[in-house]
C-alpha cells in the first residue's frame, strides 16, 4: 500500500467566516478542504448553532507540512483576537 505523510490543520470557527478562511487556504496553496457543522462550548461560550449568526463550522485541510504552517499562522494573525476560532495541527497517512 502506498501512502504519504501530511499534516492535517483543522480549524473550528464562526460560520459566517466561511467565505474567508477559503480564500485564504486557496491563497495560501492548499488544494482543498472539507467543511462540516460543528457545536460545541470553549473560552468564548456555548456555540450550538441554534441561530445561524452563533453557528460554527469545522474546516480540514490535509496538506504538506510548509503549507499547512503557512496558513495555520496567517488564520491566527487575522482572526483569533476578534473571532471564535481554534487551530490545530496532526500527522496523517493519505491513502
Amino acid at each position: 500500500m502506498i501512502s504519504k505523510h501530511r499534516k492535517l490543520l483543522t480549524i473550528v470557527t464562526e460560520a459566517a467566516l466561511e467565505h474567508e478562511i477559503v480564500r485564504e487556504i486557496e491563497r495560501l496553496g492548499a488544494h482543498g478542504y472539507t467543511i462540516t457543522d460543528a457545536r460545541g462550548k470553549g473560552d468564548r461560550g456555548i456555540r450550538d448553532g441554534g441561530w445561524e449568526r452563533s453557528a460554527n463550522i469545522r474546516i480540514e485541510v490535509i496538506s504538506a507540512s510548509e503549507t499547512i504552517h503557512v496558513i495555520a499562522v496567517a488564520l491566527r494573525e487575522h482572526y483569533y483576537d476578534n473571532y471564535a476560532m481554534i487551530l490545530y495541527i496532526g500527522d496523517v497517512e493519505v491513502l
